[in-house]
């Protein structure tokens, strides 16, 4: 019997996988974004009613700006690459949170919120545009779901047997999604959540620099947050993002491939 279970639960597994768009890393995808979704955009609802939200001036301007940009930039990508439907039931929208954080996040569907504490790291809208490339490409590559789905994946045994036969035993919450768009603190997760951010770095370096914007500012804006740190930030290996070190490393592999995208775009 627990042989079945367990036969059960891996093919379940495999089967339930999808291919992350654009660098065909397959990830877990437990649930379809047409659940999603819908639980994303009241849940994005909920934190605009419960923050102070900026609606007007430059800064403003300059988030809903940039989204839009880089937003049409992957569209057309996608449209050219026969990926629409990567896309379908998104709804975009940026909003800016009037904090002192230096911080932005996304939910699924298009979703994108920066804190005004990171404008003065950001500096100006290209700056903007690293940030906001990497948040963009966190939606698309469906980071979100799959974060969810991990969650699900960590609950008990006999929840995942009950998930392999059709059961149910798990359901998607409205915390599940707000902590898929934030950094998670369980270490045994950690590296799924690198990988996100890794993927991301890379993935917004293109977006940004389809959308016309200079990628070699990431790395001038990611040594800016190095000096903001001042060895503050916590060991690698307990952080749910790389060091800056690793990312700006990293971003400089990538650059030349960015740079072609770029210099199309201009």
């Amino acid at each position: 019997m627990k042989r079945t279970i367990f036969s059960s639960i891996l093919i379940f597994f495999l089967v339930a996988c999808s291919t992350v768009p654009l660098t065909g890393r397959r990830q877990l995808s437990l649930i379809p974004n047409s659940q999603v979704l819908p639980m994303s955009y009241d849940q994005f609802t909920e934190v605009k009613n419960t923050n102070k939200i900026v609606t007007t001036g430059s800064d403003v301007a300059m988030v809903k700006r940039c989204g839009t940009k880089i937003q049409r930039a992957v569209e057309q990508y996608f449209k050219e690459r026969n990926l629409s439907d990567q896309l379908n039931g998104f709804e975009w929208e940026y909003i800016l949170i009037d904090e002192n954080t230096v911080n932005a996040w996304a939910m699924p569907g298009g979703k994108v919120a920066f804190y005004t504490g990171i404008l003065p790291v950001t500096k100006d809208e290209t700056g903007l545009a690293v940030v906001m490339g990497h948040e963009i490409a966190h939606i698309v590559a469906n980071h979100g779901r799959e974060r969810i789905s991990q969650t699900l994946a960590a609950q008990t045994g006999l929840s995942l047997a009950a998930i392999a036969a059709g059961q149910g035993g798990a359901s998607l919450t409205g915390d599940m999604i707000l902590q898929a768009a934030g950094a998670g603190t369980n270490i045994g997760l950690l590296k799924f959540s690198r990988t996100h951010e890794k993927e991301a770095d890379q993935l917004g370096l293109y977006f940004m620099a389809l959308a016309g914007y200079n990628p070699q500012e990431a790395v001038s804006f990611w040594e800016r947050m190095t000096a903001l740190s001042q060895g503050q930030a916590p060991p690698e290996f307990l952080s749910t993002h790389p060091s800056y070190g690793t990312r700006i490393s990293e971003l400089k592999k990538n650059m030349p491939k960015a740079l072609e995208y770029y210099n199309k775009a201009k």
